[in-house]
């Protein structure tokens, strides 16, 4: 939701019109619509856009009372206190008219205008939050890849070296975990501890669990004590960047909640450099080993940092509200924000926006919002979208070369000093082209960032495979294999890396984003799992040749897949989402086809003339009804298309354009 908060902040009143309410009466249900499928479709959309900016087309008289009228129910009754959230309930309906409000004083309008133009200007206790956050992410990277050199010795340790199924299960316990429990009790866990209590209690978890795996003399003991690391995992992956988002001030949310992805990447490689310090411990009578030891237990000291500094930052107001403290709520965001007309704003809004879940919740019920997951054609569209891009999160391969780098590269010819070394070059990688995902995310957009690299991480997982080819005792062997590891990581890094989360976190309604991330994150983890446990018979069946060409094969079907069946998600309005998503999947996948056949001849046949194809949702944003761009598909088909011949009307960007600015400034 505080992904959202960030939309209806930025865009106000674009997201939604008046008009768009005008079927609702005071409780927020549709109250000329009843009975057809079509006008429950039309009631939960519209229950989604009110959800956008709740406040939208109020008054600055209504708002000023509003503002008034929560402060007293809080408990917030001093001169300063009312005021803040007088001016506080203005600015959460429009933050972008300062001038609006005079009451403001100098020093007021300063903060709130450097929130646009120095968003990274904020109290030190948020960025305290970030670093909670970021040593969070940074433990939940190390839990991951440690294993990695681990592997190398306890598996020769407990006897399974020759079994590959085992190794796999070991190896894909915490995943299995995650899928199957894991993601399904961060909700109780944090309406009960709160964001704290739920980072504090998964670092816990994982900080013993990783004591655990180092005491460990069987394989299944292994097994157990890695399936329980899962509830450190889940927990801790979906609470932290809730948190970061909820403690953050609407214009650094995408921001921070995008770090997570980042130092996520920081901890893989943190493991790495583990793995490579503690290999040449001798055992020095620790029996079946003790370098292998220390590298699976060394994940516990940033996860015991964490739990050491978890309560000294402030709780998330959001779930503070929850619990109807409202005192408590305001003196934490206090702590996050410069000013109380800041903290007032926030607050308010949140308050209101969660009034408003409530009673979308109240009328529509949890058991119909997850039979409208599958549907209603809207939801069900962005259900398929989000769950491809989580399913190719796996099974482009990442996982294989996090996990099991080291064996790969002791297959290619490598020293075991060398593999792990190698392998920390991976995770330096993964590491450094995290950091531009900032940047390209929201300016090539995620439909585009996964069609340019997809095709790129299918190549260089071929030409990883094929390496395997060349003779061993050719010093281009293990050069072309690490190259190929490497080029894969840097395209991953900033496409499907980053994607994924960010695309599932946009793409439902407001009223089912909750279930529609517990099967995306379930998702993930799951297939994490499958490919854990399936890499080393894959290998051992397929050979190197074989089993890389396996995931680059794949990658080429998330080409296809994102083509046909991901819209752009990039700057849309809810409004707008509703329309991308809601369009038969035949025409979606025309579209699909139509735009790569616009690709292929304006920039490899370099045909000039002719417009990118616009998506069925977006036909006639000009006032044209769409026929142009029916008539263009059926008359010329797909051939026409892949010659790149025909088009639409030029003007259709600037109607686009137009109207966009037109629905802003309203």
């Amino acid at each position: 939701m505080a992904v959202d908060a960030d939309k209806a902040h930025n865009r106000s009143n674009s997201t939604t019109s008046k008009a768009s309410y005008a079927h609702h009466d005071d409780t927020g249900t549709a109250s000329s619509h009843h009975g057809s499928p079509e006008s429950l479709k039309h009631q939960r959309l519209e229950a989604s856009r009110k959800l956008a900016n709740p406040l939208a087309g109020l008054s600055h008289e209504r708002l000023y009372q509003m503002g008034e009228e929560y402060a007293v129910n809080a408990g917030l009754t001093s001169d300063e206190d009312l005021r803040a959230f007088r001016l506080g309930a203005v600015i959460a309906s429009n933050q972008t008219d300062y001038s609006s409000i005079p009451e403001l004083t100098d020093r007021e309008r300063e903060v709130l205008e450097r929130e646009t133009t120095h968003k990274w200007s904020n109290p030190r206790m948020l960025y305290w939050v970030i670093a909670i956050c970021s040593l969070c992410a940074a433990v939940q990277g190390m839990d991951e890849t440690v294993v990695n050199g681990a592997q190398i010795f306890y598996k020769e340790a407990f006897g399974i070296a020759g079994d590959t199924w085992l190794i796999g299960l070991t190896n894909g316990a915490p995943y299995l975990c995650c899928a199957i429990v894991g993601c399904w009790v961060t909700e109780p866990m944090n309406k009960r501890f709160g964001r704290r209590g739920t980072i504090f209690i998964s670092c816990a978890i994982s900080a013993l669990a990783c004591f655990w795996q180092a005491f460990t003399n069987t394989w299944y003991h292994m097994f157990i004590a890695r399936f329980f690391l899962g509830f450190g995992i889940g927990p801790k992956s979906a609470t932290t960047p809730i948190f970061a988002a909820e403690c953050s001030p609407p214009r650094l949310r995408g921001a921070l909640v995008m770090q997570w992805q980042m130092w996520t990447a920081f901890g893989i490689m943190i493991g790495y450099v583990a793995d490579l310090a503690f290999y040449p411990v001798p055992d020095r009578g620790i029996p079946l080993g003790l370098n292998w030891r220390l590298m699976m237990g060394s994940a516990l000291i940033p996860a015991v940092v964490v739990c050491c500094l978890a309560y000294v930052c402030p709780e998330s107001p959001r779930w503070y509200l929850t619990k109807n403290r409202h005192k408590d709520a305001f003196a934490s965001v206090c702590q996050l924000r410069h000013e109380k007309v800041q903290a007032a704003r926030d607050l308010f809004y949140t308050h209101t926006l969660l009034k408003a879940e409530e009673q979308t919740t109240a009328n529509i019920g949890t058991r119909n919002r997850i039979k409208e997951v599958f549907t209603i054609r809207r939801n069900r569209n962005a259900m398929i979208a989000s769950e491809i891009v989580m399913f190719m999160q796996q099974f482009c391969g990442v996982n294989v070369i996090a996990y099991f780098s080291s064996e790969i590269f002791r297959e290619a010819g490598y020293s075991e000093v060398e593999a792990l070394a190698a392998s920390l070059g991976f995770g330096v990688i993964n590491f450094l082209f995290a950091i531009p995902a900032f940047y390209t995310i929201d300016t090539y957009g995620r439909r585009n960032l996964l069609l340019t690299t997809f095709p790129l991480m299918a190549l260089f997982m071929f030409f990883t495979g094929f390496s395997f080819w060349i003779p061993e005792d050719s010093p281009a062997h293990i050069g072309c294999i690490a190259l190929g590891i490497y080029l894969f990581g840097i395209v991953y890094s900033p496409g499907e890396g980053p994607v994924p989360f960010t695309y599932s976190a946009e793409a439902y309604p407001l009223y089912i984003r909750a279930i529609g991330m517990s099967f995306a994150t379930a998702t993930t983890w799951f297939f994490n799992f499958v490919l854990a446990l399936t890499w080393p018979s894959l290998l051992e069946a397929f050979r190197p040749q074989g089993a890389f060409s396996w995931y680059g094969g794949w990658n080429i079907v998330g080409f296809f897949l994102v083509l046909f069946l991901v819209p752009e998600t990039k700057e849309k309005t809810l409004e707008e989402l509703d329309r991308v998503f809601d369009v038969d999947l035949r025409r979606m996948m025309a579209f699909g086809a139509r735009q790569a056949g616009w690709f292929w001849g304006r920039y490899v046949m370099r045909r000039k003339g002719g417009r990118q194809p616009v998506h069925p949702g977006e036909e006639g944003l000009d006032g044209d009804s769409g026929e142009e761009g029916e008539f263009w598909g059926r008359r010329r088909g797909l051939l026409g298309g892949w010659m790149g011949r025909g088009g639409f009307d030029a003007g259709w960007e600037v109607g686009v354009r137009d109207n966009y600015w037109v629905g802003f400034t309203n």
